[in-house]
């Protein structure tokens, strides 16, 4: 490599992913850390029209690109300009992801060995300040911005933003910085690196947050430090994960007993939180409810629909056909009118029976609607799954409420419990939802050891 040589990059782009986009202006500086020793600096013809957002933000239109050179016609010296050098931008990540991928598709396999982030290393060296894009930077540190979000305007900045960072670096930090596979690296600009060096090795949850200190993404790990790392590692460029690294600006965690504890937080915190970034388990959503109403001529009704939200229901389940299954079971098994039931609507839906004549006696008819109801009930065991803590001197639990996720948590060793229902007590509460149900029913009969039951059933 030649001896700490700089190449200072700034691009402007159709739009905010490499895979979708394309560039529209390329600037590079070849820097020693004191000096400019070379200059490159282009529009690029994208071959795909310019949005007007973009024209607005940096002045570039189609008019202006359509002679231009397109990018095969300068991969061969943007990559000799490149080779060998410390790729240098403000936040890095980003235009290294588009000149990668358009050296890629003009069939040159580049990737920066060692990349140097003005904005990660502005946070390290010039702690406290504002802001640290690079508009408010040099705001912040009288640095001349003549053309601001045009290539060669912002690349003249990074190179001066550059210069001083490297005047004030008493500690060494850029050579840390720069070296092969650091991983501060690959820490999505915006993130402290901090945040990331506080992560332990533990079993876990971690959340991600945006600028506004909104979660924007749950995740669980058997190794928090390490599951976090694997998600700034690889070159993928989507535009989901380049939206996903731009909204991370800090990370918390919350430590875990076991993966079995983890995954059960992490689906109660997905369903409180709903982040935007947590896709997966929007899937397993119970679709379905069974309803219980009775009419303005006193009968009483059940019915299977779809959920609703502030609508109470009796059971949920995931497939339509689990619940009208049960609902005739029941029927059958409490000699339940079958005019009396419905399903495939919900109860604000369900119309009467059409045909009225023989009617059975009303009250004989609602006790066998509420001795279902209450059979379905007495069906869904209470119980608790104890298992190891965090340490030694506690255990964890989770209480299970007449079929439903009641709540989970930890309780110390020297807590004498009388009863396993006293568990209800020490655990904190969350939303039950089908989901968490299957995953507690099969670790249940999975570790048969780890279920305790109360002597008696908790009565509300």
């Amino acid at each position: 490599m030649k001896k700490m040589e700089y190449a200072i990059v700034d691009i402007e782009t159709t739009g905010g992913n490499a895979s979708g986009s394309r560039i529209t202006e390329i600037a590079i500086i070849i820097h020693d850390g004191k000096d400019i020793l070379d200059r490159f600096e282009t529009l690029v013809n994208p071959q795909k029209e310019i949005p007007l957002p973009i024209f607005a933000l940096t002045g570039i239109n189609n008019e202006m690109v359509r002679d231009a050179p397109v990018f095969d016609d300068i991969a061969q010296q943007v990559f000799e300009l490149l080779e060998g050098r410390i790729f240098v931008a403000h936040n890095v990540n980003f235009d290294h992801s588009f000149i990668r991928h358009e050296l890629g598709r003009a069939g040159l396999k580049w990737s920066a060995t060692n990349k140097l982030c003005t904005v990660r290393a502005a946070r390290k060296i010039k702690p406290g300040l504002p802001s640290y894009s690079l508009g408010n930077l040099c705001r912040s540190l009288d640095i001349p911005l003549l053309a601001a979000h045009r290539a060669g305007g912002d690349a003249d900045a990074t190179a001066i933003l550059l210069c001083q960072l490297l005047e004030c670096d008493s500690e060494g930090t850029i050579d840390k910085m720069i070296k092969k596979n650091a991983q501060d690296q690959r820490l999505p600009p915006n993130l402290p690196p901090e945040d990331f060096d506080r992560l332990p090795e533990n079993t876990g949850v971690y959340y991600f947050y945006n600028q506004f200190r909104t979660v924007v993404y749950v995740g669980k790990a058997k190794n928090l430090k390490k599951r976090v790392a694997q998600h700034f590692s690889g070159h993928k460029i989507t535009p989901q994960r380049q939206n996903f690294l731009r909204d991370i600006y800090a990370i918390s965690f919350e430590v875990c007993a076991s993966e079995f504890m983890a995954l059960l937080l992490e689906c109660c915190e997905i369903k409180k939180l709903w982040p935007i970034h947590n896709r997966a388990l929007k899937k397993f959503d119970p679709k379905f409810g069974l309803y219980e109403y009775e009419a303005r001529n006193g009968y009483k009704y059940l019915a299977v629909g779809k959920l609703a939200k502030h609508q109470r229901y009796v059971e949920m389940f995931h497939s339509l056909h689990d619940g009208v299954n049960l609902l005739l079971k029941l029927a059958g098994q409490f000699s339940i009118d079958y005019r009396f039931i419905h399903y495939g609507t919900s109860k604000d839906e369900a119309a009467p029976a059409r045909d009225l004549t023989a009617l059975p006696d009303m009250d004989i008819h609602n006790d066998a609607v509420n001795g279902a109801l209450e059979s379905l009930e007495a069906s869904r065991p209470s119980y608790a799954i104890v298992d190891k803590g965090r340490s030694r001197d506690e255990r964890s639990c989770i209480w299970v409420e007449k079929g439903h996720f009641y709540g989970m948590g930890y309780i110390s060793s020297d807590i004498g419990i009388s009863d396993v229902s006293e568990i209800r007590d020490y655990v904190t509460p969350y939303q039950s939802n089908g989901y968490i149900m299957q995953l507690i029913n099969a670790y249940a009969d999975r570790y048969p050891g780890k279920v305790k039951r109360p002597a008696v059933q908790v009565e509300e």
